[in-house]
């Protein structure tokens, strides 16, 4: 299994060139049957990120671009009147796929961003009424702008509570970089790019990460992490549970990865920084909450 998981980075690294870790932890969040919010600058990949995984693991991929005049109709679909038949027919929208790219999503309205939370949570969407299932696998990757950036809106934290993981991908190093200018066109080469798995695949690995053993020392561990951000004066808002069963899930897939059956305290460690991450903000709101110092102040089981 391990060597799977080795082969399927390997695809991916072909052509999201010098982002090992931001790979292994996108695939930690699929496995772990989460949904990622990549946030960075334009034009470093996260798109072609989200692309790549979708086909190396043989998931079917639908992409959305976000703006200012989308609509949740236009992510959820629509039923249209069919005068021969004398009936509405529902017209599916992007989201009933297996891995949906929502790029750019805080540049649309929270209108059109909270389209996203049923799905996110219930795997389903409901449309006049009518909830219907979507397709499973089902990963959502988001990316978005800094928020700095002209024309966006803060996605609010119900919205950033459904995401499991946030990553950052950062320019390339120079090497990947001159690599990249070289070689031909990413797209190009995707389009050469041969499944490793497939849905049912995707499926049977998730089910293999629930079941991946966490003694109670680690359960306490991963407790003490999140009572300790809960402490007055450091954050404005503390882990909730959501985001402590978060880690349990991310750190198990993580060891599933690394072709064990069970959570090492490392495990929680290596997912701790990009499940934590974006679910803090100071309590003197000048920024975020730094998640990696947590993992210095307290203390890791024997």
């Amino acid at each position: 299994m391990k060597d799977k998981f080795r082969e399927i980075e390997a695809r991916v690294g072909e052509l999201v060139l010098g982002k090992e870790e931001a790979v292994r932890l996108a695939l930690t969040c699929l496995f772990a049957r989460g949904h990622l919010l990549i946030e960075d600058v334009p034009g470093v990949g996260k798109t072609l990120l989200a692309h790549t995984l979708a086909t190396t693991l043989g998931l079917t991929f639908s992409r959305v671009q976000f703006t200012s005049d989308l609509m949740p109709a236009d992510i959820l679909g629509v039923n249209v009147y069919d005068a021969k038949a004398s009936v509405f027919r529902f017209h599916q929208g992007p989201i009933f796929t297996q891995v949906l790219l929502a790029d750019e999503i805080n540049r649309a309205s929270p209108k059109t961003q909270s389209a996203l939370l049923e799905a996110m949570e219930e795997r389903q969407a409901s449309v006049e009424g009518v909830t219907r299932r979507l397709p499973e696998p089902f990963f959502v990757i988001a990316t978005q702008n800094p928020v700095e950036q002209a024309g966006t809106f803060p996605l609010p934290e119900s919205q950033l509570d459904r995401f499991l993981m946030r990553i950052r991908l950062g320019y390339p190093d120079e090497a990947s970089e001159r690599r990249l200018w070289r070689e031909a066109d990413r797209r190009d080469l995707l389009a050469g790019l041969n499944a490793a798995l497939d849905g049912p695949g995707v499926s049977g690995i998730q089910a293999k990460a629930d079941a991946v053993h966490l003694s109670e020392p680690l359960l306490d561990y991963v407790h003490r992490l999140v009572l300790h951000t809960r402490r007055p004066g450091l954050y404005r808002l503390g882990l909730s549970p959501r985001a402590g069963h978060s880690v349990i899930r991310a750190a198990r897939a993580w060891a599933l990865m690394e072709g064990r059956a069970f959570v090492t305290p490392d495990d929680v460690q290596a997912v701790f920084p990009s499940v934590a991450g974006h679910r803090l903000q100071k309590a003197d709101a000048t920024g975020p909450g730094d998640a990696a110092e947590l993992l210095k102040v307290v203390e890791v089981p024997a």
